[in-house]
């Protein structure tokens, strides 16, 4: 197996199954990111999309679908081998062959945290059923350890858009509506994933200098996007066409130019974030969350208030009125007061309803 050395990333040309057992330390990976063989005759798939293939990098391999299976289970098994404990993975996958991923997944100890759709523009032209335009994305865990999700990274939790929507729930909710990235007149490879799809897993699910893995390096679009990051990045292809001209364009990519040009979040330390809750602490959010929902305030601004007022971030307070004991707390007080109250709405439209 060829081995090729690019500012101290390791890249190698093979069978990643094989080369993964022989190359990749247990528990050495923080994050696999890896966007694996269609194993539907991929190597005609221009067929479908009607595109012209004079630009497209030759020497791309697919697996048979009768083998599909057991070829999923291999690499899977090393993927799990390979992540540290707390260590994330995220499969790109269309349908097809989901059910052999997932299958594959469910026979290791990693566990589901997400599954994402990606809505792309760019689909399968169709004229006898609806167009095909998402792939899924599979995002899960191993067990053992603290997982990276870095919760501000893209965008502040306090960040509002016009309309007082939150950037940072948008961002996070689970359909992705990222375009994939069209290059008329270059060289690529069969199927690249867009910049913006990898550089979003990548902020989210790693920190600088995390050791960044994908399977089938294919377009060599992850390392990329990981050197960009300031990440480390390894992993494998079997094409020897592929990998070689890859490599040769990986060489000019500089550790961390992409850094310079992510959006900066906004973001608001609560002055008390991190400090224990004192006794006093506790009941004042039991006393001053029923004075405010009893005033007609709804829950959402009720935590609101009680964040500005404690110096605490929401989930902090959600996570405090969610205790038994402040629960406990809170029904004593209220039958003290001989308080009667409705059930408390979300939001004002709840109310209404």
């Amino acid at each position: 197996m060829r081995r090729e050395e690019v500012d101290s990333n390791i890249f190698y040309n093979g069978d990643c199954i094989a080369g993964a057992r022989a190359h990749i330390p247990d528990g050495s990976v923080d994050l696999i990111v890896t966007d694996p063989p269609y194993g539907i005759n991929g190597d005609r798939l221009h067929q479908h999309y009607n595109r012209d293939e004079a630009f497209v990098v030759g020497g791309y391999v697919e697996v048979a679908a009768s083998s599909y299976g057991e070829f999923s289970r291999d690499w899977i098994r090393e993927s799990e081998r390979i992540l540290r404990p707390g260590g994330s993975i995220y499969i790109v996958s269309g349908y097809t062959n989901l059910y052999h991923i997932l299958h594959a997944l469910r026979e290791t100890s990693l566990r589901e945290v997400n599954h994402i759709i990606w809505k792309y523009n760019f689909g399968v032209y169709t004229t006898r059923k609806y167009v095909s335009s998402h792939y899924h994305i599979l995002f899960y865990e191993k067990p053992g350890g603290r997982r990276t999700f870095n919760l501000e990274s893209r965008y502040g939790v306090g960040e509002r858009e016009p309309g007082g929507r939150s950037p940072n729930y948008r961002d996070r909710e689970d359909v992705w509506c990222i375009n994939r990235e069209y290059k008329p007149g270059r060289v690529k490879n069969k199927n690249e994933l867009p910049a913006e799809l990898l550089m979003k897993m990548i902020q989210y699910s790693s920190n600088e200098g995390d050791l960044i893995c994908d399977m089938f390096l294919g377009g060599f679009s992850t390392a990329k996007a990981a050197i960009g990051l300031n990440r480390r990045v390894t992993g494998f292809e079997v094409s020897g066409e592929v990998f070689d001209l890859k490599i040769a364009e990986l060489r000019g990519t500089t550790p961390g130019h992409l850094l310079p040009a992510l959006r900066t979040p906004q973001i608001e330390e609560p002055a008390n974030r991190g400090r224990p809750w004192t006794d006093a602490d506790r009941k004042y959010l039991v006393s001053r969350f029923a004075a405010l929902i009893d005033s007609g305030e709804t829950k959402k601004r009720a935590i609101e208030i009680l964040g500005e007022e404690l110096g605490r971030g929401r989930w902090a307070i959600e996570k405090m009125l969610k205790n038994p004991g402040v629960q406990a707390g809170s029904r004593i007080r209220r039958r003290e007061a001989a308080v009667v109250t409705k059930p408390v709405p979300d939001t004002v439209e709840d109310e209404q309803r």
